[in-house]
């Protein structure tokens, strides 16, 4: 193994203990300025967009417990396997999610971060009964989506009324 895929492993490895000590500040830092975030519930996000959501969803945390099951990278990219417990905030009901990650580096930095998990199962947890019977509905992944967006651009504004949040999707 090549010391640049070592450094990527911790990098991976820094990444989820930020999060688990409710960290956005450091997680934002591991993220090139131009780097780029995608999961099933925020969607697409860039640059200053990736690093606000880590500061908005770990500064609302209050009891969330993140264990990084597994990873691994090389010279460019990298994976991981990790598991999500806590409390969803508006519903109050606990979740557990599972997911995957994959990664691309380049000078030290995420340049790439995909979160993949079930939309379903997370929505079934999250929602209760309405997450249950829709949570593979499109208009319920998009309201998600919709809501989730609409957060993160108040949080940005929040944060630095004189610099409005991208509007990529």
């Amino acid at each position: 193994m090549s010391a640049t895929a070592d450094s990527n492993r911790e990098l991976i490895r820094h990444l989820y203990e930020a999060l688990g000590r409710n960290d956005g500040e450091a997680m934002a830092a591991l993220y090139a300025p131009d780097g780029h975030f995608r999961d099933p519930v925020f969607g697409n996000l860039t640059g200053e967009e990736a690093g606000n959501m880590w500061r908005m969803l770990t500064g609302r945390a209050n009891d969330l417990k993140v264990e990084l099951a597994e990873h691994d990278a090389d010279d460019a990219s990298g994976t991981a396997r990790w598991i999500a417990r806590y409390t969803f905030t508006p519903t109050k009901r606990s979740v557990v999610n599972e997911g995957r990650a994959t990664f691309r580096f380049e000078d030290g930095k995420i340049v790439e971060h995909v979160d993949r998990f079930s939309f379903y199962r997370w929505a079934r947890q999250a929602l209760g009964p309405v997450g249950g019977l829709f949570g593979w509905f499109p208009p319920l992944v998009v309201g998600m989506r919709y809501r989730a967006r609409k957060d993160l651009a108040r949080f940005a504004r929040r944060r630095d009324p004189s610099n409005p949040p991208n509007r990529t999707k």
